[in-house]
């Protein structure tokens, strides 16, 4: 169990650099890419990818202070009580997913956008809730994600239909 506390600990520490903050978001559009292809293997790898990402970067030498207050939340968020509200609320994670691969594995391009902006909208709304001022560190990585995600899958849709025509 202490390899295992050690490696959270290593992972975390990693997490605290905000660039893994600004790339968690363009995940999004390979696993969509994949849910359009009908991959689940190519779904699986960007998952994991996804949840690996935390600890890609290296430890930041500072921290902005908001950030480490974030995330001390998220960690009692993670470790504290479970009850049925909390898994209820967080189990919002995997079901908006589902919803984000099932709207592209049915090429629904108008679905997929909308689950994915409000993927976005309540990470965000979560953030500033459960976070109370800490949350605002979360803002602008999903905000430009958001932003980011939307353009390339708007282009992806023009290509797609101009090729279809």
């Amino acid at each position: 169990m202490d390899v295992l506390n050690e490696f959270f600990t290593w992972s975390f520490e990693r997490h605290h650099n905000v660039l893994s903050w600004y790339i968690r978001p363009l995940f999004l559009l390979p696993f969509c890419y994949f849910a359009y292809k009908r991959s689940v293997l190519g779904i699986i790898i960007t998952l994991i990818a996804l949840f690996t990402s935390m600890f890609w970067f290296s430890k930041p030498s500072t921290v902005d202070p908001k950030v480490e207050e974030f995330l001390a939340m998220e960690m009692d968020y993670l470790f504290g009580e479970w009850s049925f509200i909390k898994i209820l609320l967080s189990s919002m994670v995997p079901l908006t997913m589902f919803a984000l691969a099932y709207a592209f594995w049915r090429h629904s391009w108008k679905y997929g956008i909308l689950v994915i902006n409000l993927i976005a909208i309540l990470k965000v709304q979560w953030s500033l809730y459960a976070g109370d001022g800490s949350g605002e560190s979360v803002v602008l990585p999903a905000l430009i994600g958001l932003v980011f995600c939307n353009l390339v899958i708007w282009i992806a849709y023009k290509v797609v239909k101009k090729k279809s025509t």
